[in-house]
């Protein structure tokens, strides 16, 4: 079966760290990299965060740091979901992984104009490093084979009643990829909300009683109270997972394609996904969203890769 290749551009986070367990040995994915983006907490942080979880889970994935800030608007951050570090809870050894000196905005230009148009962006985190790549080098367009993303909502925000933390953190660089023309598919609040961690699941990736086990139920515990103090949620969904997992097996979810817009005016609506989810503009489809997702299956799949670790 031929691989698909992918970059993971993400913030790590809680669950970005389960999605980055999930691409960095499933059998269907060629991860060629890791990249980074201030999102869930500062650059430096959550950079150190992808080395960690790459030492520790033995990937032979580079990262790459990028964007420390997003394009237009002041930075924010999400401390009260991720902790200080962004990724409170477990504990690593001493660091040893190098982040490559190379930016990742200007990894992610040149490796796509040197594909065959066969690599995916998976963008978990603020969309900062795909605009800047997109704006710095247009020829970069056609060589993206598609964009699976996690952000946005066709229903209520997170970090305001309109608004998904990720495309709040950076509107504008929402609004370029957007608006780009390239394939994409949007995991949302509505969609990546179904995915609730219960401490059952986490029982059952902890008793397959490998490293990665024990990682995937350090990380969702932290989960199970900031989620409560938040939101009153009882657990915490695994929102980045679902894109990974689509590439994997789109056959676990139901999508709707339909015309979707980000609003990038200052007001209550700002980073908000306009979903014309009933085709009332009658404009075509640039999206295709997210709606449902087969949640046993779903869970077998992640529990399928963290037993492939040792």
């Amino acid at each position: 079966m031929r691989k698909q290749k992918i970059i993971l551009d993400c913030d790590p986070g809680h669950d970005d760290a389960i999605a980055i367990m999930l691409a960095g040995n499933h059998p269907a994915l060629d991860l060629l990299a890791i990249t980074t983006v201030a999102g869930n907490q500062t650059l430096d942080k959550i950079t150190v965060n992808a080395l960690h979880l790459v030492q520790h889970l033995e990937l032979e994935v580079p990262v790459y740091a990028g964007m420390s800030g997003p394009l237009v608007r002041e930075q924010v951050v999400a401390e009260n979901i991720h902790g200080e570090s962004g990724l409170d809870g477990p504990v690593f050894g001493q660091l040893k992984t190098e982040v490559q000196p190379e930016h990742a905005v200007n990894y992610i230009i040149e490796t796509l104009l040197a594909s065959n148009g066969d690599i995916a962006l998976v963008p978990v985190g603020p969309l900062t490093n795909i605009a800047t790549a997109m704006r710095m080098e247009p020829k970069i367009l056609p060589k993206i084979q598609e964009i699976v993303l996690m952000g946005g909502a066709y229903g209520t925000g997170n970090s305001t009643p309109s608004a998904e933390f990720n495309l709040f953190a950076d509107p504008e660089a929402a609004h370029i990829v957007f608006s780009s023309g390239v394939k994409i598919t949007m995991m949302g609040l509505d969609i990546t909300n179904q995915t609730v961690c219960t401490p059952e699941i986490i029982e059952r990736m902890e008793a397959i009683g490998n490293k990665a086990g024990k990682l995937f139920g350090d990380i969702m515990r932290f989960t199970l109270h900031s989620q409560y103090v938040a939101y009153g949620l009882e657990a915490g969904p695994v929102h980045d997972v679902t894109s990974v997992a689509y590439l994997i097996d789109p056959d676990l979810f139901t999508t709707q394609d339909m015309y979707v817009a980000v609003d990038i005016n200052r007001g209550p609506c700002y980073g908000r996904t306009v979903c014309d989810i009933l085709n009332t503009t009658k404009k075509t489809p640039n999206v295709t969203v997210g709606m449902a997702v087969d949640l046993p299956k779903f869970w077998d799949l992640v529990a399928a890769s963290v037993s492939a670790y040792n």
